[in-house]
């Protein structure tokens, strides 16, 4: 018995002719013509896939291009035709696709988000601010991490652009010394912002806070509570960012006739692992730092948990700092002493420049100030 594609009754189901090669059916109930689809048995043995408009095509032996102007509402399509084509598609949950009628308009819409980590608090809230001001102009967010490792880098940079992503906001990895896949994006002229770890080589836009200054206040705001042997576990030399903040470091340490000590400056890799053994190594020296400045707050805590497990007092005997103002710095017991950056607003100011390069492109540098907040873990009563 053959069920209307239409009304679903049966009793009132004939034949009414062969359509290009298929069956044509005419239901009196609800007065309408159809062929079946696809055999039920043979389609639930098929891989499930996107049904596009050859599958709507195809199963009512009709062409694409009527399906397709069917689809979008022109008037030229038979009424029956037009009926039949909607409940086919209705029924197959056929979903427009978007990324092909967006390239018909040369632009998707789609915005490409590629950051190192997720670990911490810092990305994602640049994310999100980012992501508040793309959704309010009409765009979607695909968003990538490459773990810190420059070859997942530039396979996620290889995966937006064939997304065929309208723009990128992109901070590179602790590994990324070559900019080839960078080099890429700008050759095919797809606006690239770069934020907080940026490309200083590249003629592109970027969007940093005042690292400098905030590492120096930093670093003098401990010589003023009277620690004299400052120690510095510092980011890779390959990040502005970590360059920056060693010269405020450094100017701090000139400023106040401080000497510069190379043993109790460190450079690593930002991971928690590393981190653990540099401090216990500072803390093991025979003459150990009595405050320590670290390149951001994930850092700082690390060191603040091996003093702990080593009995070092803070602030007594070790004070710290550390940078960019994470919500645990001041629930960590002793509140942490940081260098507060706008994060929520550097994700916004990136996205702003994006759009604005989409229009009219230009080259500028975006600083954002930062802030000392001085809590328990360097004021050295």
């Amino acid at each position: 018995m053959i069920k209307c594609a239409k009304c679903r009754q049966i009793d009132f189901v004939q034949k009414s002719g062969i359509v290009r090669g298929k069956q044509r059916y005419f239901c009196k109930a609800c007065d309408y013509h159809f062929t079946l689809p696809e055999a039920v048995e043979n389609r639930k043995n098929k891989p499930r896939h996107q049904v596009t408009i050859i599958d709507i095509a195809n199963e009512l032996g009709i062409s694409k291009s009527t399906v397709s102007r069917a689809l979008r509402g022109h008037t030229d399509i038979h009424e029956g035709t037009r009926k039949m084509i909607l409940d086919l598609a209705q029924q197959l949950e056929y979903q427009p696709n978007p990324l092909a009628n967006a390239l018909l308009k040369s632009r998707t819409n789609i915005v490409g988000i590629l950051v190192p980590e997720f670990r911490h608090y810092f990305f994602p809230t640049v994310i999100m601010g980012a992501q508040e001001i793309l959704s309010k102009a009409g765009y979607n967010v695909m968003i990538c991490q490459s773990d810190e490792s420059y070859d997942t880098e530039v396979a996620n940079v290889k995966a937006l652009m064939n997304s065929r992503v309208d723009g990128l906001l992109v901070s590179v990895t602790t590994q990324t010394n070559n900019v080839d896949h960078f080099r890429t994006v700008l050759r095919k002229e797809v606006p690239l912002v770069f934020f907080n770890r940026v490309c200083p080589e590249l003629d592109t836009p970027q969007v940093i806070v005042d690292d400098y200054a905030g590492a120096f206040q930093a670093v003098e705001h401990l010589v003023q509570q009277g620690y004299r042997r400052i120690a510095h576990l510092a980011g890779p030399v390959s990040l502005l960012v970590s360059r920056l903040r060693m010269k405020g470091y450094l100017d701090a340490l000139q400023k106040h006739g401080l000497p510069v000590d190379n043993e109790l400056i460190i450079h690593y890799d930002l991971t928690e692992e590393k981190a653990r053994i540099y401090a216990n190594y500072l803390l093991s020296l025979p003459q150990p730092p009595d405050a320590i400045f670290a390149i951001n707050d994930p850092t700082a805590i690390e060191i603040m948990l091996v003093a702990k497990s080593r009995g070092v007092k803070i602030p007594q005997e070790l004070g710290i700092v550390g940078f960019s103002n994470d919500p645990i710095s001041a629930i960590i017991e002793p509140p942490l002493t940081t260098v507060e950056q706008p994060v929520w607003e550097m994700g916004r100011q990136a996205a702003r420049i994006l759009l604005e390069q989409m229009e009219n492109p230009r080259i500028e540098t975006y600083q954002l100030p930062t802030r000392l907040v001085v809590r328990g873990s360097s004021v050295n009563c």
